[in-house]
């Protein structure tokens, strides 16, 4: 049956649709519209309340009581901050009061909230000052977009019992200026099958220079490049357990890569005394039968080892390498090679990592806690364990796990 009311909602002589009390949408428009033209079918609106006397005031304050301001059911005056506030960390050693980005605060427990999701892990007595959310982007430049950095990088895999997770993030001072991100990450395989060599490398910069990202990033290329156009060699030299030879072959290998940034910043058009970097390698060879990990680079980080539920602090003392000397520019090389267990994990980082799992007992030992247990972490949860946040330490944050099965 064809009805032609829809049509009769345009007459002249239609009565107005009126007010809704309802959400305001385009069903809701549709239904007042069909009750007014009287269409089948549908139910009649409910009449509002009728309204009070246009002069009727608000209830009277019984005498004796305080009147109250109406807010959230459950909150407390003290749940939001006045504005004259300053802004947490304020006065404390470590605060930087300088410009902010996006006109946001550092994080505020009362302003952002406890619901779920918005408070991050953390270790202490109090969460760090600013959100565990990145805030502010880096500027970019027409001219120069290959210096665009990603705030978060992630990787991983799996050889035989041997698992590797990687990830490298911006810290929170870093997030919340607008800074970029001065830590570097790169993950390698060279060959196929049991004769494969796994590169780990971590590379940075200090937060100071303007060039540093792509400096490290450089860095880690470069040492890529050497150990890829090499990586039969060392794969040979590692089974074998020639220490004697890789030594001073890797220092070569290491001081030649950052020696280049120097020739890299003239082609750049920038200061070499600026394009700086240091550099953390891990060498595993993907052979079942051979346990052998071989660290190597020259620089500031860290090297741990969690056995049997405990941190050790494995990282070598720095060594002159074929050429070097402490003026050199180029830091120390550092070299050490272990044979490993079922059930470590060996630990790379840079130092925005280093420094809290040394220096703080209730951040080791909850990455202990986390990481002791079989199996290996899922990526996702690998990353949330890196971010474990700690008032003080809001450096970047770049970390290489390998767990042994």
């Amino acid at each position: 049956m064809t009805h032609d009311w829809w049509s009769r909602l345009y007459a002249d002589d239609t009565p107005d649709a009126g007010g809704t009390d309802v959400a305001d949408s385009l069903d809701d428009r549709f239904a007042e519209a069909a009750r007014t033209l009287g269409a089948p079918g549908l139910p009649h609106r409910r009449q509002p309340a009728e309204a009070g006397p246009p002069d009727a005031g608000p209830p009277e304050t019984p005498r004796g009581a305080e009147p109250t301001e109406s807010g959230p059911p459950g909150a407390e005056s003290s749940d939001v901050p006045p504005s004259d506030v300053p802004p947490p960390g304020a006065g404390e050693p470590g605060h930087e009061p300088d410009a902010e980005p996006t006109g946001a605060r550092p994080f505020d427990r009362a302003r952002a909230g406890d619901g779920p999701g918005r408070y991050a892990a953390y270790v202490g007595d109090r969460p760090p000052t600013y959100d565990p959310e990145p805030t502010a982007w880096p500027q970019a430049h027409a001219g120069h977009l290959d210096g665009l950095v990603p705030d978060t990088e992630l990787d991983g895999a799996s050889y035989g019992a041997l698992t590797v997770r990687a990830a490298s993030l911006r810290g929170d001072s870093a997030r919340f200026r607008g800074r970029a991100r001065h830590d570097a990450l790169l993950t390698a395989r060279f060959g196929a099958g049991d004769d494969a060599l796994l590169l780990l490398a971590v590379a940075g910069s200090g937060r100071t220079a303007q060039a540093g990202p792509q400096a490290a990033r450089d860095a880690c290329q470069g040492i890529a490049l050497a150990v890829g156009r090499n990586h039969a060699r060392l794969v040979d030299d590692i089974r074998a357990g020639r220490r004697g030879a890789l030594k001073p072959g890797l220092g070569r290998l290491t001081g030649r890569s950052l020696g280049l940034l120097g020739s890299r910043a003239l082609e750049r058009g920038l200061d070499p005394g600026e394009y700086t970097a240091w550099l953390r390698c891990l060498l595993l060879p993907v052979d079942p039968r051979c346990r052998t990990r071989v660290f190597f680079g020259a620089g500031p980080g860290g090297l741990f080892r969690l056995r049997d539920g405990r941190w050790d602090d494995i990282d070598p003392g720095e060594s002159g390498g074929a050429g070097e000397t402490p003026d050199s520019g180029v830091p120390l090389f550092r070299f050490r090679a272990d044979t490993a267990r079922p059930g470590d994990t060996l630990l790379l980082c840079s130092p925005g990592m280093a420094e809290p799992l040394d220096g703080e007992p209730d951040f080791g030992r909850e990455l202990a806690a986390r990481w002791a247990a079989r199996p290996a972490p899922g990526l996702a949860a690998f990353l949330s364990d890196v971010q474990l946040r700690v008032r003080g330490h809001a450096d970047d944050r770049t970390a290489v796990a390998v767990w042994e099965g």
